[in-house]
């Protein structure tokens, strides 16, 4: 059975090119092992390019974006698969259901809502796929540190932090889903 990885992260690159370089380098990593992208479905920032990545290496990538995003982030619609939904929280739900495992890459309001929401359902008991955060240059020390900031002042329990991994750099976060899978 194929795996399937769950992507978040932003639709702009950010100003430190080693996000885009993290991105590429995951999603051709992602095709490199037979394993299935599904992600946004935007042709812009690091979704594209992490996209992108994995289409150029062989890879097989499954885009789910709301029509009303479609044309506004120039939806990638040369993907293996392209899904058009009606909102956001049927976008969500059909990344969540088709994937195993989950990996949050530098981004926004958007990445972070969808994987402190994929943590939420996970501490919930309502999944247990893992949960991947690619640390590339430090980005989500702050979000990283206020976690351990809501364990000391509690509201999130301890062992809660054990809900999901980090990474710091590519290798290390393939390290982790190739132990997991």
């Amino acid at each position: 059975m194929q795996r399937t990885i769950c992507l978040y992260c932003g639709s702009r690159n950010g100003r430190d090119p080693l996000y885009a370089d993290a991105a590429a380098a995951f999603g051709a990593e992602v095709a490199a092992r037979g394993w299935r992208l599904v992600y946004g479905g935007g042709n812009v920032g690091l979704m594209g390019v992490a996209a992108r990545a994995a289409l150029d290496a062989g890879g097989q990538v499954v885009g789910i974006i709301p029509r009303g995003l479609l044309e506004r982030e120039q939806g990638l619609t040369d993907v293996s698969e392209l899904i058009v939904t009606e909102t956001l929280r049927e976008r969500k739900g059909m990344m969540f259901e088709r994937s195993d495992a989950f990996v949050a890459l530098p981004g926004g309001f958007g990445t972070l809502e969808e994987v402190v929401e994929t943590l939420t359902l996970r501490q919930l008991r309502y999944h247990t796929k893992p949960i991947y955060f690619l640390n590339t240059g430090g980005y989500f020390s702050p979000l990283l540190d206020f976690f351990g900031h809501a364990v000391a002042a509690g509201f999130i329990h301890p062992d809660h932090l054990g809900l999901y991994a980090v990474a710091a750099e590519v290798p290390e976060l393939m390290a982790l889903l190739d132990r997991q899978g």
